[in-house]
């Protein structure tokens, strides 16, 4: 049994025009998969908020427990996409089980959306369905003439806005709860958002800010560019406008730099994650506290193994567009390690599309306060403003997990990454029988472990940085215990470990089982990991048992 969305019967009959008229390059490129055609074009965002609205979709009529991380590659029908331009659709049903299952709806732009841009403000006036609602936020421009790009802040605080200035940016200060106020019951929603959809709408705040931010650059596209720039807009919010940054950013596919920070639960951490991470705030709790997200994620407080999407995917629809997570791995609350596993998800489908070098995560800070203001990011925010907004630069994106919260991709997944052809959607004539990971490295074999133990390493590799995986075998008698030596590339250097305990950094290192996982039974395996800087897809292992 499958049900039909009914968005087609709701988006506006301007936007379904608008997406009729994309033409199949123009799909094509907003998944561009050369890194020489990024450095000639720069790293595009949309020119529609949703470019699979055309798509159909239909959804499950049942969902089964899966306690891995729901396969990204995968569509509805069990097949894989096998081209660049399949994901323009697969996106569309990853957001259609996003809306259905965890934020609500977020309706298709209003009937009419009118409004104006000063220096000062960018006003907003929405007419639907007979039905009126006004917000406004501020502007504050940089030095310089413009017309500037834009950075919304949602909720004005956590942002280093004196570094988006003086990247050439202009920060447009946006209160979210005047679109969805907090401290109201889900039945009785109160906002610009619910004064049109109704107080009982089971759509989340979270989405309803993302919708308010929508409708912010539809005024800024209709004023005519003299001050701001509507076709180079970035979001960025810390905390619960962290949340509401990371869902706002994948929401609207004209967003061309998303920046969340210490978004916690109900933002960037994987659902699955949240109750084996210690310390973590719960999904009844983000829940309960405020109507963040949709109504229906109720029925998954409980089981969000039974959840068909997780935020790995979430991370998956910003791209190919850019994305800057930035997370706290000193508050246990924010359920970092959770959100290091999104992040290695979402960057599989990041590669796959070509696009690796658009996704940076960063979370090895020294300042454990919440929403500081910090100096390990000054500079990669400025660089990002400057790829994807101003686009004067093409610095590649960095994986820099805390060794304090660093996930672990491989325990979640049992999918490998496809290689992804930019040719008409019908599979390669031969498909390989296990697709690689990262290309263009080749997945490892095991060797035959005899009586001791093998070591095989997979490398998820971007620039500058990599994790490595390690599958320890046990051979034809009982381990008791083991040691693992790697010999680094030249220039490769080990940062953190998890799982194993790490000796070196540099040329030769080594890694010993910890308490839980030195007993291997005959032909049993378990996998450590650790995370590098320079290259390691040349790396090789072997393995010693006690």
């Amino acid at each position: 049994m499958v049900i039909t969305s009914g968005r087609s019967r709701i988006r506006s009959t301007v936007v379904a025009l608008a997406v009729t008229a994309l033409t199949a390059a123009a799909a094509v490129t907003a998944v561009a998969t050369t890194t020489a055609a990024r450095a000639a074009d720069g790293p595009a965002a949309a020119s529609v908020e949703d470019e699979g609205a055309d798509c159909p979709v239909s959804l499950p009529g049942s969902l089964a427990a899966n306690p891995r991380l729901p396969d990204p590659f995968r569509k509805l029908d069990g097949t894989r996409i096998a081209t660049t331009s399949d994901w323009r659709c697969r996106r569309a049903e990853i957001r259609e089980l996003a809306e259905r299952y965890v934020y609500g709806e977020k309706p298709a732009k209003p009937a009419t959306v009118t409004g104006t841009v000063s220096r000062s403000t960018v006003t907003v006036n929405v007419t639907h369905n007979g039905r009126n609602a006004s917000f406004s936020a501020g502007v504050s421009l940089p030095s310089g003439n413009g017309p500037f790009p834009v950075v919304v802040v949602l909720g004005g605080f956590g942002a280093d806005t004196t570094t988006i200035r003086s990247a050439g940016a202009a920060v447009v200060t946006y209160d979210p709860l005047a679109v969805g106020r907090e401290g109201t019951p889900r039945s009785n929603k109160q906002g610009a958002f619910y004064s049109l959809y109704g107080s009982s709408s089971s759509t989340g705040l979270l989405l309803a800010w993302a919708w308010g931010v929508s409708r912010i650059i539809d005024v800024i596209e209709q004023s005519g560019g003299d001050i701001l720039r509507g076709d180079a807009t970035g979001v960025t919010g810390c905390s619960r406008y962290g949340k509401g940054a990371f869902v706002t950013g994948a929401f609207d596919q004209r967003i061309a730099l998303t920046m969340p920070i210490e978004s916690g639960s109900a933002g960037a951490p994987i659902y699955r994650g949240l109750p084996g991470e210690s310390g973590a705030q719960p999904l009844s709790s983000a829940y309960g506290e405020q109507p963040w997200l949709g109504d229906a994620f109720g029925a998954f407080t409980g089981s969000p193994n039974t959840l068909p999407v997780d935020t790995h995917q979430i991370v998956a629809m910003v791209a190919p567009r850019g994305l800057f997570v930035m997370d706290n791995p000193h508050i246990a609350w924010l359920a970092p390690r959770s959100s290091s596993v999104a992040a290695l998800g979402g960057a599989e489908v990041y590669r796959a599309l070509g696009a690796g070098d658009n996704l940076t995560y960063w979370s090895d800070v020294q300042d454990g306060n919440h929403c500081a203001v910090r100096p390990e990011w000054r500079t990669p925010l400025q660089q990002h403003i400057q790829k994807f907004l101003s686009k004067t630069a093409n610095t590649p994106g960095t994986i820099r997990i805390s060794s304090r919260a660093a996930g672990n991709l491989s325990e979640w997944r049992d999918w490998q990454t496809p290689t992804l052809t930019d040719g008409p959607t019908t599979p390669p004539t031969t498909p390989p029988t296990t697709p690689p990971t990262t290309p263009p490295t080749t997945p490892p074999t095991t060797p035959p472990a005899g009586d001791g133990c093998s070591a095989s390493v997979s490398v998820n590799q971007w620039t500058g940085g990599f994790v490595a995986t390690v599958r320890v075998t046990a051979g034809a008698s009982p381990v008791t215990g083991w040691t693992v030596t790697a010999l680094l590339p030249s220039g490769a250097g080990v940062t953190n470990a998890w799982n194993a305990t790490g000796s070196g950094t540099t040329g030769t290192v080594r890694f010993t089982n910890v308490a839980y996982n030195g007993s291997l039974a005959p032909g049993q395996s378990t996998e450590f990991g650790f995370q590098g800087t320079g290259t390691g897809t040349a790396m090789t292992a072997t393995c010693a048992a006690r």
